[in-house]
């Protein structure tokens, strides 16, 4: 699912048949759906960016999964032409709280209080949007969510949106389920 805001306002909402719910001001509902219509291109390579890896991770602890995604979100960023995400510490421990939310059956699966969450970072902003997914059974559970993002146009509308910060935060339960929330912020 994905949520986005503009200025603060929201005027339009576009439920994609993805799933995804995609909230956007009246003046970008014709670039999104040249966005929608666009061919994007898979034989782009993308560049290198550098991958941080937490020593002494297992590869799904919650710490290692978080830099995955980041790290899979900048580069298919990079294979796009746009400039890396710089990662934000309050909007990763926004997006963290979210998925433990989630996680934990505080809040549904979903955008609930997606506009306090962006709020609470206390960075002021032109534009905002936020990505979460699910998963289980996976052995890469990063790549499955991040894989997840591109083949639905509204997620990947804000994975290549103009935005220049991120938080991501990633949570497990009892049942070995992945919650994944992503924040995007173009600061002022």
């Amino acid at each position: 699912m994905m949520y986005s805001l503009f200025k603060g306002k929201v005027l339009t909402a576009l439920v994609l048949a993805t799933g995804a719910l995609g909230i956007l001001t009246n003046a970008l509902a014709p670039t999104l759906a040249a966005k929608v219509a666009r061919d994007i291109s898979a034989s782009t390579t993308p560049k290198q960016l550098p991958y941080y890896v937490a020593q002494g991770a297992t590869t799904n602890s919650v710490d290692a999964i978080e830099k995955a995604v980041y790290n899979q979100v900048n580069q298919y960023r990079a294979s796009k032409g746009l400039s890396p995400l710089t990662v934000n510490t309050r909007m990763s421990e926004q997006a963290r709280i979210h998925s433990q939310n989630m996680a934990s059956g505080k809040v549904p699966f979903g955008h609930q209080g997606f506009q306090q969450r962006v709020m609470a970072v206390a960075i002021p902003y032109s534009s905002a949007a936020e990505n979460v997914a699910y998963n289980q059974g996976y052995s890469d559970p990063a790549n499955q969510a991040v894989q997840g993002w591109i083949r639905s146009s509204g997620h990947r509308q804000n994975m290549e949106g103009n935005f220049n910060l991120t938080g991501i935060g990633v949570a497990t339960n009892a049942q070995g389920q992945y919650y994944f929330t992503q924040l995007f912020i173009r600061s002022r």
